[in-house]
């Protein structure tokens, strides 16, 4: 009876043990399996506030368009322009011709003629190597040629002779009829330093005005009338401004022209084809210091009257007349701070051509070469149908067309 009674005991404990054993696995140790669910769609956050897509289909990579650049046009109309190479390598000192231009080649010394197809002709079998700087008359028949060692020389394309200039000029530039040059002769005294006018030979030498330790503030710019050869900013300043002067024209024969005041450094002057007007860019306050350009009244009983500015800020020396009412200027695209008083920091700055009506005043663009190019030694073909230059980054010979 009690074997009976405790092998019931045993077996109760055994099942109660088993019982509690299975209720533990369940609730601690076996996995809980869900039913699958759909996933949510998955957001990213939108740009702005707008709503985010969801996910999609996979787009195929489409490489981004090229945008075309404007053609270049053939003719110049105010937006892109073809430029054309006159020349295959780098020329010097251009000088405009009826029918194109003459040039210097530095390559082998020689000088030729280009017209506006590209068409290219010897002037002369004569060879100046080295040359460091040609100034050529106004009908360029005949050229100044200097040399580094000091040498200078005048050369004839019309009797293909030369002739010896002396040593101690400098500065040259032939007077309107081409048959007389002025220049500066310095002479070791500062004494001895005067501006001269002679023939184109170096013959006939006339003393003009003692230059002493001033030549560096004379500009040799010889008038269309000849009677006006050069501009000397020696006067004292003037009352209203810091940067005000009276900058003063030389006579051939030491008349006592009136002054011409200007406002701001860096005066240089271009003469109008019939001298009627100067034109000249100087720089100051009222510029931002970037050379701005300027026109007067130029008669000897008119010099300096009616002036006005063209607002347009290059120098006057990348601008040509065409005629007595019209002006092309090569203007730099953007010119670094106080450009006007340290050119060379603008050397790198490319260059848009544009067209003033000297009646109106009114200046548009003309065009944009379709490279970049610094435009130097501009001239205007005498028909007025294309621009000759010089682009300073190729040393290349360029022609623009206009009409």
């Amino acid at each position: 009876m009690f074997d009976l009674k405790r092998l019931l005991l045993i077996g109760a404990f055994v099942l109660s043990a088993i019982a509690i054993g299975t209720g533990l696995y369940f609730a601690f140790f076996r996995a809980v399996v869900t039913e699958p669910s759909q996933p949510a769609a998955v957001t990213r956050p939108g740009a702005a506030g707008l709503p985010a897509a969801g996910e999609g289909a996979p787009t195929p990579f489409v490489p981004a368009r090229r945008e075309t650049l404007p053609q270049a046009d053939a003719v110049a109309g105010g937006g892109v322009t073809r430029a054309i190479a006159l020349s295959a390598s780098s020329v010097g000192a251009v000088s405009p011709t009826p029918s194109g231009a003459n040039y210097y080649d530095p390559g082998d010394g020689r000088f030729y003629g280009v017209d506006k197809d590209g068409n290219v002709t010897a002037l002369s079998a004569a060879q100046f190597p080295s040359a460091s700087d040609v100034e050529w008359s106004p009908l360029s028949d005949k050229a100044i040629v200097e040399f580094p060692d000091g040498s200078n020389v005048v050369y004839d394309f019309a009797t293909q002779t030369q002739v010896t200039l002396p040593s101690h000029w400098e500065d040259f530039a032939f007077t309107p009829s081409g048959e007389e040059i002025v220049a500066k002769s310095i002479g070791l005294d500062p004494n001895n330093r005067w501006l001269v006018v002679s023939n184109a030979d170096g013959s006939n030498v006339k003393s003009v005005q003692p230059l002493g330790f001033n030549a560096s503030l004379v500009k040799v710019a010889p008038s269309p009338n000849d009677q006006i050869v050069a501009f000397a900013d020696t006067a004292a300043p003037l009352q209203g401004g810091l940067d005000r002067k009276m900058i003063v024209p030389i006579g051939r024969n030491q008349e006592n022209f009136r002054g011409l005041a200007i406002e701001g450094l860096g005066f240089t002057p271009k003469w109008s084809p019939d001298g009627s007007k100067l034109l000249y860019s100087a720089a100051g306050d009222y510029s931002a210091n970037e050379p701005l350009l300027w026109i007067v009244d130029a008669s000897p009983a008119t010099l300096g009257e009616n002036r006005r500015s063209l607002g347009i800020n290059t120098w006057a020396d990348k601008c040509a007349f065409h005629g007595t009412q019209a002006l092309y200027c090569a203007v730099p695209r953007g010119l670094p701070a106080n450009a006007g008083l340290q050119r060379a920091i603008a050397d790198g700055v490319p260059d848009d051509l544009y067209r003033v009506d000297l009646v109106t005043g009114e200046a548009a663009l003309a065009a944009i070469p379709d490279a970049d190019m610094r435009m130097d030694d501009l001239m205007v073909a005498a028909d007025g149908s294309s621009v000759f230059f010089t682009d300073a980054f190729t040393g290349k010979l360029q022609t623009i067309r206009l009409k």
